[in-house]
């Protein structure tokens, strides 16, 4: 026998915006409904009086799940996947910038990290065309750039890796590591090492780069030096 459900609370709900997120039930990107919404007593499925005011919430198109505001604050994997790239971009950029560009190992490790992360047409030209830029950037980078010889005259006192440049580095990675296992910020940083290490040992400017990169990566100082001394060691 279906029993009647005399008294209750309805919410009335409103969509005020769409969008796409990552559904946490779902496990994937899904298109979503923002809405809010008016609870209200019910008497015999009647409205009467408003209990206030319900949400806001985002509603999953595909399992109508109800999510907090801060589900948007996990990244779709479109957007992760794009975020992942220019984090290793930039880290190869500031390695380079750091050690010099003189060495066709290691200018080629770099091309093929950058390849590997996602930009696959990535050419030597375009990596050696964005460091000049940046070098003319005043700030960004350590010293004087050698267009010719791919090394930096660097300057007594100066920050190795260039305030704008190390700001750069923080803008990229600290948004990322939130959203990346520790397995994944380890291997993040230890890409970064492999740029330096192709030529042979890190450079001290290199070593302060890469401990940026850790530091952003919200790896502690013991962890990076660890990673780093792993790297030198061949497998």
């Amino acid at each position: 026998m279906h029993k009647m459900c005399v008294m209750g609370v309805r919410t009335s709900w409103r969509t005020v915006a769409d969008g796409e997120f990552f559904c946490p039930d779902c496990g994937g990107d899904r298109n979503y409904l923002r809405r809010t919404g008016r609870r209200r007593l019910t008497l015999l499925g009647l409205p009467l009086l408003s209990r206030g005011a319900a949400g806001p919430v985002l509603e999953c198109s595909a399992c109508r799940g109800h999510f907090g505001p801060d589900a948007l604050d996990h990244p779709t994997t479109l957007r992760f996947s794009a975020m992942l790239r220019d984090a290793v971009h930039t880290v190869t950029l500031a390695l380079l910038a750091a050690g010099g560009t003189s060495s066709r190992a290691v200018r080629d490790t770099a091309v093929d990290t950058v390849r590997a992360a996602g930009f696959a047409d990535c050419s030597e030209d375009e990596l050696l065309t964005l460091l000049a830029a940046l070098a003319a950037d005043t700030g960004r980078l350590t010293g004087t750039y050698d267009a010719v010889t791919g090394g930096h005259c660097g300057h007594q006192g100066l920050d190795p890796c260039g305030t704008a440049l190390a700001i750069e580095l923080h803008e990229a990675l600290e948004p990322l590591a939130p959203h990346l296992a520790p397995a994944g910020r380890e291997a993040l940083l230890l890409q970064g090492a492999r740029i330096a290490l192709a030529d042979g040992s890190y450079t001290p400017a290199e070593r302060e780069v890469l401990s940026t990169v850790g530091s952003a990566l919200t790896l502690r100082p013991a962890e990076i030096n660890r990673l780093l001394a792993a790297a030198r060691t061949p497998s």
